[in-house]
């Protein structure tokens, strides 16, 4: 008997996979995504037809993916994840040639009446690849100096499209979410040792310029790290928005002020209250309870991916799953510090909770490979 066929038989076949998908891990993922419609419904001043209808299709629409996408076996999504990722690389290049512009940013795609960003589709085919890649490579390999530069451009080849965009959030994603599935397989700490000592020695470098003849920034973008460091320097131009999310954070206090009852949202004091900030409207409505509620959440989601990726024995599956989460961690982790002040605002939206259609349906098709990897796994 050939490994396939031994494999095979460990793993369930037909209908019976229904009784094998992480139960646990859609009733969370629907909680969150609950919490999103309550609070959409909010800020659209108590109407369902703005934001939280069409909200609530897409998550129909994704749960339906997901569960597709859980049916197939993972062996499957395996051997299309080089094709994943260079389809999601001419999309890529697609946007700079034709993408359609809005906020001052070239993003998107529009096919018919469907406008798509291709760069929610990058961050999951980039761990896809990667996942493939150290699954194929002698665990031996996995710190050699030249197995390490080929990841890395398959990193940063897209990084660099998404920064022409220009979007530095996804960029910062993209390069945090290759290097969590680089630490998992076991690449040298040295090496990430050695990008934090660049990254601080640049930000040194670019602080040591200012107002020197070697200038390494433009003065408006110091300006936006002044901003950033001291919002109040400039309380009705760049730091508005952030002076405004923290005002709706800290008069939630321990309870909130009530549903439907935050004024930051309802008398449109805060910026861009159903997308970017949505996270600050929850926190003035229900307080620390409230946003301290959704965290558990999200950390029960993160708790059951790396729960999933320690038991399957599976190399690529195990892979997948701690990439997946830890794109899914950095989704929420960064949008959470950029309201808060703790990180400059780079337009992370808040997973399954801010309004938008490609993040929601890409990231529960993600969580269709987690399914299918915890479905398929030898047993």
């Amino acid at each position: 008997m050939s490994y396939l066929e031994s494999r095979l038989k460990t793993v369930p076949t037909g209908f019976s996979k229904v009784f094998y998908l992480s139960w646990p891990l859609i009733l969370l993922l629907t909680a969150i995504s609950a919490t999103g419609f309550l609070m959409l419904y909010s800020v659209a001043g108590g109407t369902l037809d703005t934001w939280a209808a069409p909200q609530m299709k897409r998550f129909g629409v994704g749960m339906v993916a997901m569960l597709i996408v859980a049916f197939v076996p993972i062996w499957f999504w395996r051997n299309m994840s080089l094709l994943a990722y260079l389809f999601a690389l001419l999309l890529l290049i697609a946007v700079e040639l034709f993408g359609a512009i809005g906020m001052g940013a070239q993003r998107w795609l529009e096919i018919g009446p469907l406008r798509i960003q291709p760069s929610e589709l990058m961050k999951i085919a980039l761990v896809m690849i990667l996942a493939a890649y150290y699954d194929w490579l002698d665990l031996e390999k996995v710190s050699k100096p030249q197995w390490v530069a080929l990841p890395v451009a398959i990193i940063l080849l897209p990084t660099f499209l998404v920064l022409t965009q220009p979007d530095l959030g996804t960029a910062v994603m993209l390069v945090m979410g290759g290097g969590i599935v680089m630490l998992a397989a076991g690449v040298s700490l040295w090496y990430f040792g050695g990008v934090i000592a660049l990254v601080v020695a640049l930000v040194f470098g670019v602080m040591e310029s200012r107002g020197t003849d070697w200038q390494l920034l433009h003065d408006y973008q110091y300006k936006r790290i002044d901003t950033f460091l001291d919002p109040s320097s400039d309380p009705l131009g760049a730091g508005y928005n952030i002076m405004q999310a923290q005002i709706a954070l800290g008069s939630g206090g321990w309870s909130g002020r009530g549903f439907m009852q935050g004024t930051q949202s309802r008398l449109n004091f805060l910026p861009e209250k159903h997308t970017d900030f949505i996270f600050t409207t929850l926190a003035e409505e229900f307080g620390f309870v409230g946003a301290f509620s959704l965290l558990l959440l999200y950390a029960g989601v993160i708790a059951i991916c790396l729960y999933s990726a320690v038991i399957n024995r599976d190399r690529y599956s195990s892979l997948l799953t701690i990439g997946v989460a830890g794109s899914f961690f950095l989704f929420f982790a960064i949008n959470m510090a950029m309201v808060m002040g703790l990180m400059p605002v780079v337009g992370v939206p808040l997973p399954l909770v801010s309004y938008g259609g490609t993040a929601m349906m890409i990231l529960l098709a993600a969580f269709g490979l987690v399914q299918s990897a915890h479905v398929h796994r030898p047993r």
